[in-house]
């Protein structure tokens, strides 16, 4: 995978929005910086891991969605529970045919973090971190964040697998934090 292609699959898939980003560059593993490394370099949910670092549950607000057939597409927020504080912003593109029709009705109604829907219902899942990317917000990512123009924060791309099929491909954007 070409991390860089990649992103932009997925950002293509809500072209009317502002521009995401302002810079993007792929970046090993190794080299990401603390916090974001524990938050982004792992294998496990990032819904899980937000709640962790956050120390609350985390809420979904989804900004678009699009279903063609039982291919779903959304773009997501999480935010503190109960609060307006977004920490983290995702663009996810689900293949529905590989989950049941209680999961796939649970993930549609958009009101559960997927991570949380997958965990809740037992669905067998491997996470496979594709890249870790180094970003310079752009004015949609400003607007969310509530951050300055140059500042940085970090995401990464990732598949879920769910049974041992590529089920979901996502990117996930942490909020910036301090480093």
């Amino acid at each position: 995978m070409n991390p860089l292609v990649e992103l932009d699959s997925l950002t293509r898939l809500f072209p009317d929005g502002l521009p995401l980003t302002a810079h993007v560059e792929h970046i090993p593993s190794a080299l990401t910086p603390e916090p974001y490394k524990s938050l982004l370099v792992h294998d496990k949910h990032m819904t899980v891991t937000m709640e962790s670092y956050h120390g609350c549950s985390v809420d979904v607000r989804v900004l678009e969605e699009r279903l063609d057939g039982d291919d779903y597409c959304r773009k997501i927020l999480l935010l503190k529970s109960g609060t307006q504080t977004v920490v983290q912003f995702g663009i996810v593109r689900l293949h529905l045919h590989f989950v049941s029709p209680a999961v796939r009705d649970e993930i549609l109604a958009g009101q559960i973090p997927l991570g949380r829907v997958l965990i809740n219902h037992d669905v067998l899942r491997q996470i496979d971190l594709g890249a870790i990317l180094k970003i310079s917000p752009g004015p949609e990512l400003i607007e969310h964040f509530q951050c300055q123009s140059g500042e940085i924060t970090y995401g990464r791309l990732a598949t879920i697998f769910c049974d041992q099929r590529p089920a979901i491909d996502l990117l996930e954007v942490s909020a910036p934090l301090p480093v």
